[in-house]
C-alpha cells in the first residue's frame, strides 16, 4: 500500500519543467512516459529508489541496474550516463531521489554513537561509489511520509529535517549502511577521494599532476591512484576527461561559439583531440551532436 501511494505522490508531483526548483531542498521526483538513450551528467551524492520501472547507470565500463523494490546510493560526484529502460504512457517511470549531505550523515553518527566500521566493514577500504541494495519497507515509508509533504506545505519546515534523518538512519543501518556511514567520516578514503573529485571538478581546464591530487588526498600517489579507481571505476586523467567533454557538450548546446573554441575554453590543446574524444565518448562529432541536442527534446544533459 506505502509503495502505491508513493507511485500517486509522485505521478502527481514529479515536475513537467526541468528547471522547477523543489519544493523540499534535496527532495527530486522523476517521471517518464517512455525508455530514455544514455543521458550524461555529474550524479551527486543521492539515494535513488525507484517506484515504478527500471533505471541504469553507467559509470565507466561497469552497469548498475535497478528496478522497483531496489534502490541505488551515489557517494560521490561522479560523471554518469543514466537512462530509463522500463516505462510506458500507461506504465511510467517514477522515481524518488534525496541528496545526501555529508555532513548531516556525520551528525547523525555522531549524535547516535554508530560505530562507523559496523558490520566487519574496518578493512573495506575500497569501497565503490556505487551501489545497488533491496529497498526495505521502512525506507519506503519515510520516503512517502517525505512526499506527502507537498500536499501540506505549511508541515515542510518542521516535519521535513525529521524525516530527512528518518531516510539517513535507515540507509545507515540498512545493507548499504557502510557505503553511507562513509560518506560522513572525515578520515574515510571515500571522504579523501572525494576532496580529490571536488578539486578536478572545480579545476577541470588545469593541467592535472596525480601528485598533487594523492597529495591534497593524504596519500601517496601509488595508493592514492588504486583507491580513485576503485572509488569511481575511473583513473585521475579519465575522470576529468568526463568532466571536460561534459561542459563542452552543455557549453555547445547554449552558445553559438565554434567547435575548437568550446574544445579550447574545456581545456584541450588540439581541436582534433577534442573532436576525437568528443565522438568516442557521445557517439557523434561535437558539430552535429549539438545540432541534433538543439533540435530533440528527448536528448536532456543532466540525470539521476
Amino acid at each position: 500500500m506505502s509503495l502505491d501511494e508513493l507511485r500517486a505522490l509522485i505521478d502527481r508531483h514529479a515536475p513537467r519543467d526541468a528547471d522547477a526548483v523543489p519544493a523540499i531542498d534535496g527532495l527530486m521526483l522523476t517521471r517518464a512516459e517512455r525508455p530514455t538513450g544514455p543521458r550524461s551528467g555529474i550524479a551527486d551524492p543521492v539515494l535513488a529508489l525507484v517506484a515504478q520501472g527500471a533505471k541504469r547507470l553507467t559509470l565507466g565500463g561497469r552497469i548498475y541496474d535497478y528496478e522497483v523494490g531496489q534502490y541505488l546510493v551515489v557517494s560521490v560526484d561522479l560523471p554518469v550516463s543514466g537512462q530509463c529502460t522500463r516505462a510506458s504512457r500507461e506504465t511510467p517511470f517514477l522515481g524518488f531521489g534525496f541528496r545526501l549531505r555529508p555532513a548531516r550523515i556525520a551528525a547523525l553518527l555522531l549524535e547516535t554513537g554508530t560505530d562507523p566500521h559496523a558490520g566487519g566493514a574496518r578493512r573495506r577500504t575500497e569501497l565503490p561509489a556505487l551501489a545497488v541494495g533491496e529497498t526495505p519497507a521502512d525506507l519506503v515509508d519515510a520516503a512517502l511520509r517525505m512526499v506527502r509533504l507537498l500536499d501540506r506545505p505549511a508541515d515542510i519546515p518542521v516535519l521535513a529535517p525529521m524525516i530527512e534523518r528518518e531516510i539517513l538512519w535507515r540507509l545507515i543501518t540498512g545493507e548499504q549502511g557502510t557505503l553511507v556511514r562513509q560518506i560522513g567520516l572525515a578520515d574515510s578514503r571515500l571522504t579523501q577521494i572525494g576532496r580529490a573529485v571536488r578539486h578536478i571538478r572545480e579545476h577541470y581546464t588545469d593541467t592535472l599532476r596525480v601528485e598533487d591530487l594523492a597529495r591534497l588526498s593524504g596519500m601517496s600517489a601509488s595508493p592514492f591512484h588504486r583507491y580513485f579507481r576503485a572509488v569511481t571505476a575511473l583513473t585521475p586523467i579519465q575522470y576529468q576527461k568526463h568532466i571536460r567533454l561534459q561542459e563542452a557538450r552543455l557549453r555547445l548546446m547554449s552558445s553559438t561559439d565554434d567547435v575548437a573554441e568550446v574544445g579550447y575554453a574545456v581545456g584541450y590543446d588540439s581541436a582534433s583531440q577534442f573532436s576525437r574524444e568528443y565522438r568516442r565518448q557521445f557517439g557523434r562529432p561535437p558539430g552535429a551532436d549539438a545540432a541534433r541536442l538543439r533540435n530533440a527534446d528527448e536528448e536532456v544533459l543532466t540525470g539521476q
